[in-house]
């Protein structure tokens, strides 16, 4: 779905899964620099919406996701993930329950596979589930912003900021309220900086939540009856996961970046060694340089300098090995 923001000055339309808004303004570092600093706003109006209202959303929802959500308050933002049988990572989902209704946005185009899901599920729970992508929009507004809130608009805060579900026909006039609009390359730089996963970025098929550091802010591991749990509580109580997602700093000389399926290799194996890894997500940050997010084999060393393609790479742990 094609944002009306792309009409914008200097909007460069994004490619591949943010198809649909805008990769930038113009000035990639001082978009991101603005939202450091709490300023301006990103359009993420490409992003599928799903609503569940009805008395059964809560207990019902509680039954499919790895969040514990059957006494969600209101207004309190958290986020859970569909896993399979198996324990991999399907779905995403950013809730937030404003008292009569869960709102979730969720990676673009996976809103209809997520539905044909919910819908599977239903049985005699007094639940309804729609897609109101087509209708509803999110705009981030980034942590510290002072930009106004839409009466009536639906906000998931959180520490890095609010999600505002807002009617998609009033995008345009919203965004002429809060000041500069930021690509969702600037987003994405912050994202990897915090560390952030990122379904479909920092997934693939067999991708268990342990690997990403999930345990915890999506996985509550105090509660059952989820498809997959066995997996989570098998790998938390008596193993360890066979990836582990690590920050990556690049070599600042290189013009391209790694792009994502890079393959990464220990340094001293030269570029012919074994193959440890892949790197997920890469960009240029406005105060770290090139930088990214990579799944690894859970043995390779933490102080290991590693190459990404022919890119030096020096690893921080993000999830413990």
């Amino acid at each position: 779905m094609k944002s009306p923001l792309l009409s914008l000055p200097g909007a460069v339309p994004a490619e591949g899964v943010d198809e649909g808004v805008a990769a930038h303004y113009g000035d990639l570092f001082r978009e991101q620099r603005a939202l450091a600093d709490g300023a301006g706003f990103v359009d993420l109006s490409h992003r599928g919406v799903v609503t569940v209202s009805g008395d059964d959303r809560l207990s019902w929802l509680h039954l499919l996701l790895t969040q514990h959500v059957s006494d969600l308050p209101a207004g309190q933002a958290t986020e859970a993930l569909i896993l399979s049988a198996h324990g991999h990572i399907e779905h995403a989902l950013y809730l937030v329950d404003d008292g009569t209704t869960v709102w979730a946005h969720v990676e673009p185009g996976t809103q209809e596979a997520l539905i044909a899901y919910l819908e599977s599920m239903k049985f005699f729970y007094r639940v309804e589930v729609a897609d109101r992508t087509g209708d509803i929009a999110v705009v981030h507004l980034p942590a510290g912003s002072i930009a106004p809130v839409p009466d009536g608009a639906v906000v998931r805060e959180t520490p890095f900021g609010r999600d505002l579900f807002l009617p998609r026909d009033g995008l345009e006039a919203y965004a002429g309220q809060v000041g500069s609009p930021a690509g969702i390359l600037a987003h994405e730089a912050l994202r990897v900086e915090q560390q952030r996963p990122r379904l479909g970025f920092e997934t693939d098929h067999r991708t268990i939540p342990h690997e990403l550091g999930w345990i915890g802010g999506a996985v509550h591991l105090q509660k059952g009856c989820y498809r997959g749990q066995e997996t989570v509580a098998r790998v938390q109580n008596l193993g360890k996961p066979p990836r582990r997602l690590v920050f990556l700093h690049l070599d600042g000389s290189e013009v391209h970046l790694p792009p994502h399926g890079t393959e990464l290799r220990v340094a001293d194996e030269g570029p012919d060694g074994r193959k440890i890894g892949f790197v997920t997500t890469s960009v240029r940050h406005h105060e770290l340089g090139p930088v990214a997010l990579a799944l690894v084999k859970r043995n390779v060393p933490v102080d290991a300098r590693l190459l990404a393609g022919e890119t030096a790479a020096a690893q921080e742990v993000v999830v413990e090995p």
